[in-house]
C-alpha cells in the first residue's frame, strides 16, 4: 500500500485471468462489492495492467476491474498483452493482415482471451476498443506507475500517454523508433546475448534477448541482470554484459512501481 496525495492506494500487478485470485486479494484488502464494484472507504487500486491470457477468468477480470476504473475506485495502466490484444484485432491498413500476425505461436499465446470471447464479436471489439483507452503510463506526482519500465527519454518523446491509431500501427512495425519504445516501456529493457548464445522460454521458443533490471547497477552479468523465472537464469550465461543496460533513475524523483515480468 502506497499513499499518494490524501488517498492510499493499492498497487496490483499482473492478473492474468485469474479473478479469483483478484477477488480474493481485493477482499483481503477491505474492498466490498456494491452494486457490482469493489469499493473501499479510504483506498483505490492501481492495476498494473496485463489482465489478460493464460488464467481461466478472461471475461471475470475484465468485469471486475473495468466498473472499478469506471467508478473512480481504481486507476489502470496498459501492460503488454493488452497491447499485443489490439494489434492482433487491428489489420494493418489496406490490407487483409493483421498488426500482431495471427500465426501458432501467438494465437497459443492468446487462446485463452479469444476463447472467452468467441461467441460474441461485439463484445470483444468493445473490450480491444477499452483497452485503447488505457494509458502506457501515470505520472502521479508523488509516484509513477508504467507496465515495465520507465525510461523518461521515451516519455518525453512520446510525450502522450495515450494509445492512437498512428502510435498503434508505428508501434508495430519493427524498423519504427516507437516499436522500441512501446517494448520498453510495456515489456522492459531487453539486451542482445552474446553471438551464438540462447535459451528457452517457460513456452519453449529460442530467444536471444533477455529483459533486464533495468535500474540495478549492481547487476553487471548477463545473469544477475536477467529478469525472468528461475528456471532460466541457469541458461542465461553469468559472463559480463556488453554496452549499456541501464536505464537512468534518479533517487530523487519519485517513486516508480511497475509489474512483474516474466519470460
Amino acid at each position: 500500500m502506497v499513499k499518494f496525495m490524501t488517498q492510499c492506494c493499492d498497487i496490483i500487478g499482473d492478473i492474468h485471468g485469474c479473478n479469483l485470485s483478484l477477488i480474493a486479494l481485493l477482499e483481503k484488502l477491505g474492498y466490498v462489492r456494491s452494486d457490482g464494484v469493489f469499493r473501499h472507504e479510504k483506498r483505490k487500486v492501481i492495476f498494473l495492467g496485463d489482465f489478460i491470457d493464460r488464467g481461466p477468468g478472461q471475461r471475470e477480470v475484465i468485469n471486475i476491474v473495468r466498473p472499478m476504473i469506471d467508478a473512480g475506485s481504481a486507476l489502470a495502466v496498459m501492460g503488454n498483452h493488452e497491447f499485443n490484444a489490439i494489434a492482433y484485432a487491428t489489420k494493418v491498413p489496406d490490407s487483409e493482415e493483421f498488426l500482431r500476425p495471427h500465426s501458432d505461436k501467438n494465437i497459443k499465446q492468446h487462446h485463452v482471451f479469444l476463447d472467452a470471447y468467441d461467441n460474441g464479436p461485439d463484445e470483444y471489439r468493445e473490450v480491444i476498443n477499452w483497452f485503447m483507452t488505457l494509458p502506457l503510463w501515470l505520472d502521479l506526482g508523488q509516484l509513477r506507475i508504467v507496465h515495465a519500465c520507465w525510461d523518461a527519454k521515451i516519455i518525453m518523446r512520446l510525450a502522450d500517454a495515450e494509445l492512437n491509431d498512428d502510435l498503434l500501427i508505428k508501434a508495430s512495425l519493427k524498423d519504427r523508433w516507437e516499436y522500441g519504445a512501446i517494448e520498453t516501456l510495456l515489456k522492459g529493457k531487453e539486451i542482445q546475448l552474446k553471438q551464438g548464445m540462447s535459451f528457452n522460454d517457460k513456452d519453449g521458443n529460442p530467444r536471444h534477448d533477455i529483459r533486464v533490471r533495468w535500474w540495478d547497477s549492481v547487476a553487471t552479468t548477463y545473469q544477475s541482470a536477467f529478469m525472468g523465472p528461475d528456471s532460466a537464469r541457469t541458461h542465461i550465461p553469468d559472463d559480463e554484459i556488453e554496452g549499456d543496460h541501464l536505464v537512468e533513475y534518479n533517487h530523487r524523483e519519485p517513486p516508480v512501481f511497475f509489474g512483474p515480468l516474466l519470460v
